[in-house]
Parts: C-alpha cells; structure tokens; sequence
C-alpha cells in the first residue's frame, strides 16, 4: 500500500509540473511569433 500511495504522489507531481511547463511552453511559442515580453512588462 505505501508503494502505491509514492507512485500516486510522484506522478500527480509530475502532471502538475508537466502542466505548468506546457503553459509556459505554448506562451513562449506566443509570445515569439506575436513578438512581445514573455512574462508582460517593459524591459527597455
């Protein structure tokens, strides 16, 4: 049961940060082709 309950946890972590990061991912890919700063504000 404990082995079960690590393999449920390890891989909810990992579908949370694959999300976070395929966000991020498509906003970049975004921000290139519509030409802009990736995360808003003015950097000049």
């Amino acid at each position: 049961m404990e082995l079960w309950k690590k393999r449920a946890l390890i891989l909810t972590a990992d579908v949370i940060i694959a999300a976070v990061l395929g966000r991020l991912a498509v906003r970049a890919r975004m921000n290139l082709l519509l030409g802009g700063t990736l995360f808003g504000g003015n950097f000049l």
